[in-house]
């Protein structure tokens, strides 16, 4: 008997049953954002609202930080690290563990069986009502662990009933479980899809273990392909929404990717997410130890660019742990260590979840409505003018974050069609104890090169005659301002000031993706 067939003794009447009351815990009403993106697409990966997509498809994704560019501002994600087999291995990873102050994924600090993270996942919801999104995402691979993957599920379901369930998948092994996945009411899927040419993947994967064999090579590749695009068909068929993550790797497949977004759209993918390669040979890969270098910060937003068509990319993904906790950009993992959570008072409150979510919806209504009244007078014919603008945030969509205190900068690009977020950059903490690191402040503006200018809640008098120097404007003006609005109105005025003539407008440089170790704020 298959382990795909294993997973039917769960009885699939129990599993009906909850989800018909998990689509009752669900019905919050909604009266979020209604704006309409830039770009006018059907995804919402660069900030659609309500207005945007179909209403079944809204609440899906309304409150999934990861399917949700506006969402990610406000709502929380965790992972559960309960699969630690894998059926493929990839020369960019290396699963270790214990390692508390990295951020990649593959990476975990302790294992769970299905009751544990089961019992963690509602002391996590207890104590951060943001937290909507259950997911599965390794350390290895979801599918590969059928069984432990799918009793986490059902146990969370029993429980905590209003949580989307998520798993990220290398897509092997996924067209077995398909119709498990729809059975669990699993109606987000992440497939990692790295190539569609077998001559490009067998330089990512050595091998691959499938059909009770290991495979090697471009057979390997071929195999591994062909099951991805079968999976997503079959997901896309059910109405699942799928997310396609792609890892950039320079002189690979940086050119090939284009042809598996092409390959992705055209099979239904809703979300493609381009992501670029942790190399750094700290890590112990193949590529990190052989050489490979990671793309820079212009390389992967110009592939970005090109991808862009009517599925949108994401370009908020942190490229989590699979055991992460908290808002994006945040990991609170250590407060919910298994020791910690078994001697924790469980009270799981669906009331005051609720709640808390439908403030953020009246949030979400008041950042739209500023926003577009920031752009409504905006300046008209500089359709060539974009800059980018690092924003120091600690969420909330506020600007309300000190320089010296940020890990991260969140970029946005600012022309006259408004504020797109295109993605962040992690940076050592500038202040440290009290004072300036200059090799950290060094960083921080390798890290936004590009930039024009900077937002944050606050800066000191010495990091902000450095980054003038650099050619980058310290702006704290828009101190716990939406961000949105404040990227725009810090634009008009720099269109005001090209003008007048203060400002001649040139490209800013390059800058360096800083991947590695991160220490959680």
């Amino acid at each position: 008997m298959s382990s795909a067939a294993g997973i039917a003794t769960i009885n699939l009447t129990d599993i009906r049953s909850m989800r018909e009351h998990r689509e009752l815990a669900v019905k919050v009403e909604h009266t979020g954002c209604s704006t309409s993106s830039a770009q006018g697409k059907t995804g919402c990966g660069s900030g659609a609202g309500a207005g945007d997509l179909p209403p079944e498809i809204w609440e899906k994704v309304k409150n999934h930080p990861c399917y949700s560019e506006e969402a990610h501002h406000h709502y929380a994600r965790m992972h559960v690290a309960v699969a630690p087999a894998c059926n493929i291995q990839c020369n960019y990873c290396n699963r270790k563990y214990d390692c508390s102050n990295e951020s990649r994924p593959g990476v975990v600090s302790e294992r769970l069986t299905p009751e544990q993270a089961a019992r963690k996942v509602l002391a996590v919801a207890s104590e951060i009502p943001q937290m909507t999104v259950l997911g599965i995402a390794g350390p290895g691979d979801a599918l590969a662990n059928p069984t432990k993957t799918f009793e986490t599920f059902r146990r969370v379901a029993e429980r905590a009933p209003d949580i989307k369930l998520c798993l990220s998948t290398n897509g092997l092994a996924l067209p077995d479980y398909v119709d498990q996945i729809q059975a669990f009411n699993v109606d987000h899927v992440t497939i990692t899809i790295n190539m569609v040419d077998p001559q490009v993947g067998e330089k990512i994967y050595p091998w691959i273990f499938y059909d009770h064999k290991r495979w090697r090579g471009r057979d390997a590749a071929k195999i591994l392909t062909e099951r991805q695009l079968e999976g997503l068909e079959m997901l896309v068929s059910k109405g699942i929404l799928v997310k396609v993550n792609s890892v950039m790797i320079p002189g690979i497949n940086d050119g090939h990717l284009v042809e598996v977004n092409e390959a992705v759209k055209s099979r239904g993918a809703f979300l493609h997410n381009i992501m670029p390669l942790i190399s750094e040979a700290e890590h112990g890969t193949y590529f990190g130890l052989n050489g490979q270098r990671g793309p820079s910060a212009q390389e992967l937003k110009l592939l970005q660019d090109r991808c862009e068509g009517e599925m949108n990319m994401m370009r908020h993904c942190r490229q989590c742990r699979a055991d992460a906790v908290g808002l994006l950009g945040e990991d609170r993992s250590a407060e919910f260590t298994t020791e910690k959570v078994m001697a924790m008072e469980v009270r799981y409150d669906l009331a005051r979840r609720q709640a808390y979510q439908t403030q953020v919806d009246e949030t979400r209504a008041e950042i739209g409505a500023a926003r577009e009244a920031e752009l409504a007078g905006i300046a008209q014919g500089a359709d060539d003018v974009k800059i980018l603008i690092a924003v120091a945030t600690k969420g909330g969509g506020k600007v309300n974050e000190h320089f010296g205190h940020a890990h991260e900068f969140q970029i946005y690009e600012a022309s006259n069609a408004g504020a797109k977020f295109v993605g962040h950059r992690r940076v050592d903490h500038y202040c440290q104890g009290g004072y300036g690191e200059e090799d950290a402040l060094e960083g921080v503006i390798r890290a936004i090169n590009d930039c024009h200018a900077v937002l944050c809640s606050k800066i000191g008098g010495c990091p902000k005659g450095t980054l003038k120097e650099a050619g980058i404007d310290p702006v704290d003006s828009f101190a716990h301002e939406y961000i949105e609005r404040s990227v725009i109105g810090y634009y008009k005025d720099y269109l005001a000031r090209l003008d007048s003539g203060e400002l001649t407008h040139a490209d800013r440089g390059d800058a360096a993706i800083r991947q590695g170790a991160f220490i959680a704020a």
